[in-house]
């Protein structure tokens, strides 16, 4: 049951790796991928971790909420930082 649980939990992280649109900006290049992954846990690690989790949280949510409303947010790029139209 316990590997299970795991498959399923890589399998949604890589369909949210996929939403979010770097897989095609890179070209599918893993070491920028990886890179970039690195570099996001550096800056929740670092001073002002908890302020910069605040944010992704809330732009993360913003695009699930743009999902359900039916606007494609990897494909479009629509706007969620609160201003302007998608």
């Amino acid at each position: 049951m316990e590997r299970r649980e795991r498959t399923r939990r890589l399998i949604e992280l890589g369909g949210l790796l996929q939403k979010s649109g770097l897989p095609d900006l890179t070209s599918d290049d893993r070491a920028i991928i990886y890179g970039a992954l690195l570099w996001l846990a550096d800056l929740a690690n670092g001073p002002g971790g908890e302020h910069e989790r605040a944010l992704w949280r809330r732009r993360g949510r913003r695009a699930f909420e743009a999902e359900e409303a039916g606007k494609i947010y990897a494909g479009n790029r629509c706007d969620l930082t609160g201003g302007g139209q998608p």
